[in-house]
């Protein structure tokens, strides 16, 4: 039988981000890859005679760094962008988003808005992406079809909505959507109870044992609004935190989303039991839902990557930019100019969302033998010239436009700005037929 090498290519950037090692930046350095994976990263002056029959792509204005890991999205919400904005979060989700989503949401709505999302991800440098809504399988495919590394969180409520009757009736939808795809690379699953105010003890109580039992995260929003708080106070006499350590929802395999409203010892409680923050701070801000703490968790120990919540209610899915903002808003709330410095900032959209995923020894990092999920961003522009510090530059000036070129898995998703697995006049056209149709059952209403 005939052997076939995997193809090798190398990549010659002028700066090089790994994050691992933390805070270094190399010079006149190739990143080679092999196949799916990193193999090596060489001096300049070496790779050519190493690998003289390698692709060889020559990115001399650019840095490569990690891609970005989107730590919470609901992707199909692209669809509705704009729908409802300048709104309070339960006005927006009572009367506006959750009546939306009852009228208009399907397998075709959450592939098609799901596509159209990771086509955004992906054109400003987004390689992963821990999503949550319905109609898991919908996600999934849509994950498998782009290429982009996908984490489907499976919603879970106790009311019906137009994918499911009831708590458990969404935990069988979701245990099946995970068998039906077990083993398939790229794709990953996590059980995501929506919230403490829409969820019941004894379903949480669910959740915990089959996540253990079946190896699945868990991923949820947790301390958003006063609004909840006072509201767990009332009705649990406890904050929301304070019912799920109780119940045993705190651990290593939560993701919890926002957590904007914490105590110090709620902070501590968090460290202690090794959960992860899911920090939006765009989504915080449109919403008026307050200001994490982020600085001071990140002090306490807690890892804390970025996500941008969903189209609906940012309206970008731009890392990028929601990296800078968080980065300001840290400094600003702890009165201290070095806190969440570019490098803190650059590990916390790349390795610290890997390692909230248990995905850490795969991606998020430029080290031989991890999955080659990376990005190339074009710092030889008016906007991020002249040029002292690189990981400065990404931080603070480049924007998404920047980003040419995405790998995931070894595979180029975009080249030159020109996305290669979707097409991108296709994915127009669908968005334009969805946005007729919600606007003609407005209209009906």
């Amino acid at each position: 039988m005939k052997v076939f090498a995997m193809t090798i290519t190398c990549l010659h950037p002028h700066y090089l981000i790994p994050v691992e090692p933390a805070g270094v930046v190399l010079q006149q350095h190739a990143l080679v890859i092999e196949g799916t994976k990193i193999r090596e990263i060489v001096p300049s002056n070496e790779v050519r005679l190493r690998y003289p029959d390698a692709e060889h792509v020559e990115l001399s204005k650019h840095c490569i760094m990690p891609g970005m890991v989107n730590l919470h999205a609901h992707s199909a919400m692209s669809l509705l962008r704009g729908l409802a904005d300048d709104l309070a979060l339960m006005d927006w989700l009572n009367h506006h988003i959750w009546p939306a989503e009852k009228k208009h949401v399907s397998d075709q709505f959450v592939f098609d808005g799901t596509s159209f999302a990771i086509a955004e991800m992906l054109r400003g440098g987004t390689t992963t992406v821990n999503d949550m809504y319905f109609h898991h399988d919908a996600v999934a495919r849509a994950g498998l079809a782009s290429g982009m590394r996908t984490v489907v969180g499976c919603s879970i409520l106790e009311f019906p909505t137009g994918y499911g009757n009831n708590a458990d009736d969404y935990l069988e939808k979701a245990l099946a959507a995970h068998q039906q795809f077990a083993g398939q690379d790229g794709v990953d699953f996590r059980l995501a109870p929506h919230a403490p105010y829409t969820v019941a003890d004894s379903t949480f109580s669910k959740i915990i044992a089959l996540a253990e039992q079946h190896g699945m995260g868990i991923h949820c929003h947790i301390h958003e609004t006063q609004d909840e708080i006072q509201g767990s106070l009332e009705q649990h006499g406890k904050r929301p935190l304070a019912r799920l350590h109780q119940l045993g929802l705190l651990s290593g395999n939560l993701i919890a989303a926002h957590m904007v409203h914490t105590t110090e010892d709620e902070i501590a409680l968090l460290a202690r039991q090794g959960v992860h923050i899911a920090h939006n701070p765009a989504s915080n801000l449109k919403l008026v839902s307050g200001f994490a703490s982020i600085h001071a968790m990140q002090q306490q120990g807690v890892n804390v990557g970025i996500g941008t919540d969903g189209a609906a209610s940012n309206n970008k899915l731009d890392l990028l930019g929601d990296l800078r903002l968080a980065a300001l808003l840290a400094k600003a709330q702890s009165g201290d100019p070095t806190a969440l410095h570019a490098h803190k900032a650059l590990e916390m959209a790349t390795l610290a969302g890997a390692r909230a995923l248990g995905l850490d020894s795969q991606i998020g990092s430029l080290l031989a033998g991890k999955r080659a999920d990376l990005i190339a961003i074009d710092l030889d522009t008016i906007e991020t010239q002249p040029m002292f510090d690189p990981a400065s530059q990404i931080v603070y000036a480049a924007g998404r436009e920047q980003v040419t070129h995405t790998w995931v898995n070894g595979r180029c998703l975009m080249r030159e700005r020109v996305l290669t697995s979707l097409d991108t006049q296709q994915l127009l056209d669908k968005a334009k037929w969805w946005q007729q149709k919600i606007v003609e059952n407005i209209a009906s209403v």
